[in-house]
């Protein structure tokens, strides 16, 4: 299916993995109109240990999606081991607030989920179409993009919003010259793989100087998921091409985390010896049954990036996910952020779209603290007295987290219609018939345009 753009968007969200789909989605339901676009073809795979926490499974399951996430074919997972050296803690999770078990889905699989939830709200999703530029006012306010479409032909669209939720290496960061306001000491390096046949119990965490191990169960692949290079099924299919459930063959993301130096003196040079090497140094239980198992896919690499907190709002534009905020991911929490901060970035938008700062306070308040804790865990200066005192530290921060956004209330109304949001976002000055303002504001009351990218 070829989605068709319109000459105005109430937000356009670059970047449309879970923290773009899930703020398009939100964005969407509330009744604006949202452009939500991905450079990448639909479908395609990240770096990611695919682990949801508590809150992202309560807000997922808060958004009617809990179902479709079940069919994803992740296992439930009610239990945690730890490993410090030889000693083992298990942690079984207790049921609250909605939430007797969590997933670790593909994020191929996850990220299309959200997507196929924010069409169905309403939001036009483009994959293969890139940002180019921003429009902007003197003043430095965004009032709008430079898109290049698949054909290679470029469009100027109009908004009153440019979410940026394009990663890392954020474009709508770069072109916006956002500020770190934050930054980290340490970057630990990490060696992905997937493996069938390992049939495991739960999340694993292993631990010992210097290095670290896990194996997070996960769905098996999925052939043949998509239909078309820009659709991913209809509107109203929110559980994906192959819904009923069935066995995930014991698929599972094995990974090692090692320190800079063991990574690029050695490792990154021959990622299967060095992902052994640290495997068998750090689980060797969990190496040998590795070596047993089947691997579905070739090792990947991430080869670390500090911790950062961005300037994540200003005039008609703001960052979400790694964009706006990035910390290593020993502590697997990336993909609960995104959803987090998705929410937090959408409810800031429906209260006041013109000043987002409540945006960055309010994420800022709950992310600190688990920069700070997973900056110390990557630095792998700890021993195991220490590295249990900074999981327990984590879990009183994601339980405090967790506890927060269980008393949000519903996503707020919208303005009583999307014709009332767009003056209030756009300023107060009155336009003539045929400025920009009031050819969006009339392309909004006339419904679908014709105009195509």
């Amino acid at each position: 299916m070829h989605t068709e753009t319109q000459p105005y968007y109430d937000a356009i969200i670059v970047g449309a993995r879970c923290a773009g789909a899930a703020t398009a989605l939100l964005l969407a339901r509330a009744g604006l109109r949202v452009l939500n676009i991905d450079r990448s073809a639909p479908g395609t795979d990240t770096l990611s240990t695919h682990a949801l926490m508590r809150a992202g499974v309560m807000q997922l399951k808060r958004w009617g999606l809990g179902a479709a996430l079940e069919s994803l074919e992740a296992p439930p997972i009610t239990r945690s081991t730890f490993y410090y050296g030889p000693e083992a803690v298990e942690v079984t999770l207790k049921p609250k607030h909605g939430v007797s078990a969590l997933y670790a889905p593909r994020r191929r699989d996850l990220d299309a989920l959200l997507v196929r939830a924010a069409r169905a709200a309403g939001a036009h999703i483009r994959h293969r179409m890139s940002l180019v530029g921003l429009l902007q006012a003197p003043d430095g306010r965004v009032l709008g993009a430079k898109l290049r479409g698949d054909d290679g032909t470029t469009h100027e669209v109009r908004t009153s919003l440019v979410v940026g939720a394009d990663g890392i290496a954020s474009k709508v960061a770069r072109l916006l010259q956002a500020p770190l306001v934050r930054t980290t000491h340490h970057a630990g390096c990490t060696i992905y793989g997937h493996f069938e046949n390992l049939e495991l119990d739960g999340y694993h965490w292993h631990f010992v100087e210097g290095a670290a191990a896990g194996a997070i169960p996960t769905n098996g692949p999925r052939p043949n998921d998509l239909h078309g290079p820009n659709d991913l099924h209809g509107p109203n299919d929110l559980h994906g091409p192959n819904s009923p459930h069935g066995s995930n063959g014991g698929a599972a993301c094995v990974f090692v985390g090692l320190t800079p130096a063991d990574f690029y003196g050695h490792a990154s040079r021959n990622l299967d010896e060095g992902f052994e090497q640290a495997l068998a140094r750090s689980a060797p239980d969990l190496w040998r049954r590795v070596r047993r198992a089947k691997r579905v896919e070739s090792l990947r690499a991430f080869g670390g990036h500090g911790g950062f907190i961005r300037k994540s709002a200003g005039p008609g534009w703001a960052l979400v996910g790694d964009a706006s905020y990035f910390k290593d991911p020993c502590t697997a929490h990336g993909i609960s952020d995104a959803l987090r901060d998705a929410e937090i970035l959408a409810r800031a938008v429906l209260r006041n779209p013109v000043d987002l700062r409540s945006y960055q306070i309010e994420r800022d308040r709950l992310c600190q603290p688990l920069l700070q804790i997973s900056d110390a865990i990557a630095s792998f200066e700890w021993n195991y007295a220490e590295l249990k005192e900074m999981h327990r530290a984590l879990s009183q921060e994601m339980n405090r987290e967790t506890e927060y956004m269980a008393a949000w209330d519903q996503p707020h109304s919208p303005p009583s219609t999307v014709r009332e949001w767009v003056p209030r976002a756009m300023g107060t000055r009155t336009a003539g018939p045929d400025s920009p303002r009031s050819r969006s504001v009339a392309a909004l009351e006339a419904g679908p345009s014709s105009v195509r990218t």
